[in-house]
């Protein structure tokens, strides 16, 4: 197990692991939800965080991230991507809405694995 975890080291071979599962919709915050390209409105209780992945710079810590691969009840599954604390990309309401998002307790990095 401990090999897996070390396989996905940055960002990029997540977002391209995300890409090939075709699972890289974007899901942003706008209008008091999360919207993707089909314009669907997605409330805190529709969604269901089912991993994170966190990347911290090693030289420079505004290069630190989180990304949540986040499954809608509809059967979506996509990503939130956001800067850690002081130097996150999004309002304060983003914080409080993840925050209200239920996380599920399974193992998904299996899935997401490079090989």
């Amino acid at each position: 197990m401990e090999e897996r975890i070390n396989e996905m080291r940055t960002l990029s071979q997540v977002m391209e692991k995300l890409r090939l599962k075709r699972h890289d919709i974007e899901f942003k915050k706008d209008e008091g939800a999360f919207v993707t390209g089909n314009g669907k409105l997605y409330q805190p209780e529709d969604l269901t965080i089912i991993k994170t992945y966190r990347f911290e710079g090693e030289s420079d810590p505004s290069d630190s991230s989180i990304l949540y691969v986040i499954e809608a009840n509809d059967g979506l599954t996509g990503y939130s991507i956001d800067a850690y604390g002081v130097y996150s990309n999004h309002e304060q309401d983003y914080d409080e809405f993840i925050r209200k998002i239920k996380i599920l307790d399974r193992d998904e990095q299996l899935l997401f694995s490079l090989e």
